[in-house]
């Protein structure tokens, strides 16, 4: 205990405070890539002649691609080092949205998604991994953090597309400047990450002191159905939030008639909210539980974006929106941090079931409301938003209560 005390007393050395901007800047362009062309989606759709099912096929294709190369991450990580995997999978993941917003058919523009969302994965698995990194040098949490300025990319991306929009800029155009700025960025920041490999650090985010001369523990029928929760909770947040990134700018100009400029304000202001919901979450957490945070942010997602389609109007849409990104933005951590600490698991083990599950609800939540947007209209299709957030509030019963203060 002296040992850990003593280092949560030092403070982080000059590197460490400079490893921390580049980490962030690292978040920061993973937000803004994918942001600058959400919004542009209805756009793209048009251009090739999406029907919305099509369309909903095509965007599943990012969290597909995901899927398929996250497990690569940690072997790319092992042989080549968090900083340098996660700045290579942002310039490539960058060349991927780029592809995709000049994709001259349906199927190009789904297999530029694919691979982007292969370099995204990769990105987002070697950043965090060097934000851990980053985090053991500090002796403190500062992982939040860093999903914090993420949001904030993804505002600014939203933004930049905004005003691309309003200035009637080709997505070629826009994309490309998009992808240089952002690649420059991370290029820029790999020279202040911290040098060398993760080898040395590894087995200290894995497992916790001690843990080699503690005997195994078995997995009990209890803790199966707690990460089952868990990942529920977790995919609710997912679906949740891919109603507002892949949806909200559609919504709102081809249903409710908003104007190109206007539409991508119920993505900006889900992105926004949930930036803030992240930076309360964690007083809020230490203060009140997971479980009362997640309960009542599902609550207030749900009720929101219930009266947003209830009574439909742009501004009211774009609240409802909002009330959804501050209403999930603790779920994903909380049922992280929940699953890392299940009894009878390994440490990690939990954490890196729930992170892998997890993209299945942004790989299934497309095509299903693209379905139902086909056959009935999106605005019920958008109801897996509020419905979502409902299945939060019933599991966040397997979420951590308030801690006692000692």
């Amino acid at each position: 205990m002296a040992s850990i005390e003593s280092i949560r007393r030092t403070a982080p050395d000059r590197a460490s405070r400079r490893a921390r901007i580049a980490v962030s800047a690292l978040f920061l362009t993973n937000g803004a890539l994918f942001a600058n062309i959400l919004p542009r989606y209805p756009e793209i759709k048009a251009g090739l002649g999406l029907d919305n099912l099509g369309y909903g096929f095509a965007i599943a294709a990012f969290p597909a691609g995901a899927i398929a190369a996250g497990l690569l991450a940690a072997v790319l990580i092992r042989r080549f080092g968090s900083a340098r995997i996660a700045v290579i999978g942002t310039v490539l993941t960058s060349i991927g949205l780029l592809s995709a917003a000049l994709a001259p058919s349906g199927v190009l523009f789904a297999v530029a998604l694919f691979l982007g969302g292969a370099s995204d994965a990769i990105t987002d698995v070697a950043q965090n991994a060097h934000g851990l990194r980053v985090q053991r040098r500090f002796g403190r949490s500062i992982i939040n953090s860093f999903h914090a300025v993420w949001s904030i990319g993804a505002v600014l991306g939203g933004v930049m597309a905004a005003v691309a929009i309003a200035l009637q800029l080709p997505l070629g155009v826009h994309l490309g400047i998009s992808t240089a700025v952002f690649a420059t960025v991370a290029l820029v920041a790999l020279r202040f990450c911290l040098p060398g490999r993760d080898d040395e650090t590894e087995p200290g985010a894995v497992a916790p002191p001690q843990v080699s001369g503690e005997p195994r523990r078995h997995v009990t029928p209890r803790t199966v159905i707690a990460i089952i929760a868990l990942t529920l909770i977790a995919m609710a947040g997912a679906v949740a939030e891919d109603a507002g990134n892949s949806w909200a700018t559609l919504y709102l100009a081809d249903s409710l008639g908003a104007a190109a400029a206007i539409a991508p304000l119920g993505f900006i202001a889900l992105v926004g909210a949930q930036f803030i919901g992240r930076m309360l979450g964690d007083p809020l957490t230490d203060r009140f539980g997971q479980r009362w945070v997640a309960r009542v942010g599902g609550i207030i997602a749900a009720v929101g974006m219930t009266l947003a389609l209830a009574f439909p109007t742009v501004p009211g849409t774009i609240l409802g929106f909002a009330a959804v990104g501050f209403g999930i933005a603790t779920l994903i951590p909380a049922a992280m941090h929940a699953a890392d600490e299940l009894p009878g698991l390994r440490a990690g083990v939990g954490l890196t079931v729930v992170s892998w599950l997890l993209r299945l609800g942004f790989l299934l939540s497309p095509p299903f409301v693209g379905y139902i947007a086909e056959t009935e209209s999106l605005r019920a299709g958008l109801l897996v938003a509020p419905v979502a957030a409902l299945v939060a509030v019933l599991l966040a019963g397997f979420l951590e209560k308030r801690r006692p203060r000692g």
